[in-house]
């Protein structure tokens, strides 16, 4: 009977023994695949990513294809790769900049009055929301977003990150550029008559000789904002942060209310 019992015992144990063995094996094979599946996932990461800069050339010169839709798609896949390879985020806002400035050429005085109405592109718009909505950690060190000389009447750029972008001479009037971020922005001589700027951030931007005729700027923060000859007649300013402004020859509507703004600054 002991004899037996020691039989199974034995059995019992080699038996635990050889599957252990076997587990060990399984767990190693399977560290193996694991590690050849993430190294081709890497290699394949390396070669997508090194082929990028030819597929931005692409995707480019679709930018200027004759179909709004075909555009439209090319800057939604302009968007995603800013955001999936952080590496070409500058390179791909640098691009939409360039094509908005060179689909809105800034019009003169005349044709501004013969074409009142004119409003801007679905394309033009989203390539300018794109750019408002970016990540702008990923933006490149001492550079700086040009959407100056641009006509981009009645766009939409609610709550817009265009901090120390330069806007000079652009055609912003009846824009909505409520809550944006435009402090350190080089505004001198653009058009903001009739701009909704409620709650905006003004803060140190430069709006020599701009027009701010009838414009909103309720609530909008304007410390140390540069406003020399700035035409801020029929302008909005309640709540408005005007404390270290320069208002030095600006043209101002001094109603009451505008009064009690200034001299609460």
């Amino acid at each position: 009977m002991k004899k037996l019992v020691l039989c199974m015992l034995t059995e019992i144990i080699n038996t635990y023994q050889s599957v252990r063995k076997q587990l060990a094996i399984n767990q190693n094979s399977l560290k193996n695949i694991i590690l050849r599946i993430d190294l081709n996932q890497k290699t394949i990461g390396n070669t997508l990513y090194q082929a990028f800069p030819n597929r931005l050339i692409t995707v480019t010169e679709h930018l200027n294809h004759e179909n709004i839709d075909n555009r439209l798609a090319v800057i939604y896949e302009l968007e995603q790769i800013a955001v999936n390879y952080p590496k070409f985020h500058w390179e791909i806002m640098d691009i939409l900049t360039k094509f908005v400035r060179n689909h809105t050429s800034h019009l003169n005085q005349e044709e501004l009055v013969s074409k009142p109405s004119l409003t801007i592109s679905t394309d033009i718009q989203l390539a300018l929301t794109v750019i408002g909505r970016r990540n702008v950690e990923k933006d490149q060190e001492n550079e700086q977003l040009d959407l100056s000389h641009t006509d981009m009447r009645g766009v939409n750029l609610n709550q817009a990150n265009l901090e120390l972008s330069n806007l000079y001479r652009a055609n912003l009037s009846r824009a909505n550029l409520a809550g944006a971020n435009l402090c350190g922005a080089i505004l001198s001589a653009a058009n903001l008559c009739g701009a909704n700027l409620a709650g905006a951030n003004l803060c140190g931007a430069i709006l020599s000789a701009a027009n701010l005729c009838g414009a909103n700027l309720a609530g909008a923060n304007l410390h140390r904002a540069n406003l020399y000859l700035a035409n801020l007649q029929e302008a909005t300013l309640t709540d408005a942060i005007l404390k270290g402004a320069n208002l030095r020859e600006a043209k101002l509507s001094l109603t009451d209310s505008t009064e009690d703004e200034l001299s609460s600054n």
